[in-house]
């Protein structure tokens, strides 16, 4: 029966670090929590059957876990969980507007601080300086740079 408790222990905490490394890295509970759940099931092997007895069980632990790791590595088996592809789009890329600054236009959803407003019947994502300016309101253009054009409500001024 202790040797059920021994194996059990020490599986358990393995495959809690597994679970770390794999589904949920970068939070370190489960893995320090199967740290403690296999160091306890080697120290329940010396307490058990000795020290002879418990430093068979410690080293096959410590060798079990370098082949896992190692064997682990060199298939590749994490790359299918690693991202492998980028997001290569932008904002108004895919059209050229010719906006200038003090054009107006007319604002078709909330900034809050960054919507969607109608210029010479294009639609085009912009930007306020941190205002809010709500839907279907007036607004001219303060500053056009690549991939942003900054707005202000004409009514403020």
């Amino acid at each position: 029966m202790d040797w059920i408790i021994v194996i059990s222990l020490i599986v358990f905490g393995l495959g809690l670090i597994i679970v770390e490394v794999i589904f949920v890295p970068g939070t370190t509970v489960v893995g320090i929590a199967g740290l403690i759940i296999g160091t306890y099931g080697v120290y329940e092997a010396y307490s058990s059957f000795g020290t002879t007895t418990g430093h068979v069980v410690l080293g096959i632990t410590i060798l079990t876990s370098a082949v896992s790791l190692i064997l682990a590595l060199k298939s590749k088996s994490w790359e299918r969980f690693s991202l492998s592809e980028s997001n290569t789009g932008r904002v108004n890329d895919d059209f050229k507007v010719e906006l200038n600054v003090g054009d107006i236009g007319k604002t078709i959803s909330s900034i809050k601080p960054i919507g969607k407003a109608l210029f010479n019947d294009v639609i085009i994502e912009v930007r306020s300086n941190g205002e809010y300016i709500a839907e279907n309101q007036n607004v001219k253009v303060l500053r056009v740079e690549p991939n942003k054009i900054v707005i202000e409500p004409i009514n403020n001024k």
